[in-house]
């Protein structure tokens, strides 16, 4: 299928409807209002909304930890992305990461993310911007992996950046 015409930009509190039905389609049902809401005003993280065609298509934020929990250390993670099921695998999800870690690299040299050590296709998308893996463990941070191992994964702010 052909790349769509993707559209990233920083979410808002009017957004929070369209990002729980994006969750609700896709099968997630994580976030509250009350959590997106915290997420959107924090200033340390950036949730950000993908349109296609001037309609949202997916959403995905990132997060500070301000101290270390083991192998993982303080710093600015990427956070799950989610995309409506209908539009994957067409530069959705590779928008939104494109812009977070824009965000990110102009705050920190390094990229964290964490992902089930069997969630294959987050770990091959991740490579294409250096991601590699840190450390193995059955937690880092709040993110426990339920029957499996989580990989911590890594990427540096590549010289070429801006």
């Amino acid at each position: 299928m052909a790349p769509l015409r993707v559209t990233v930009r920083p979410a808002s509190d009017a957004d929070i409807p369209g990002i729980l039905d994006i969750n609700n389609r896709a099968g997630r049902q994580a976030n509250t209002v009350d959590s997106l809401a915290f997420a959107v005003a924090d200033p340390e993280r950036l949730v950000v909304v993908a349109t296609v065609a001037g309609e949202m298509a997916g959403w995905a934020k990132t997060h500070h930890w301000d101290y270390p929990d083991g192998a993982a250390p303080a710093g600015h993670y990427l956070g799950g992305v989610t995309v409506l099921p209908e539009v994957r695998r067409r530069g959705v999800a590779t928008a939104l990461t494109n812009a977070r870690l824009d965000w990110i690299w102009q705050r920190s040299e390094t990229a964290w993310y964490v992902v089930n050590a069997d969630n294959l296709a987050s770990i091959a998308l991740h490579r294409r911007w250096g991601f590699a893996e840190a450390a193995r463990a059955p937690s880092f941070h709040t993110t426990q992996f339920t029957g499996g191992v989580g990989l911590l994964m890594r990427a540096l702010r590549p010289p070429t950046w801006r």
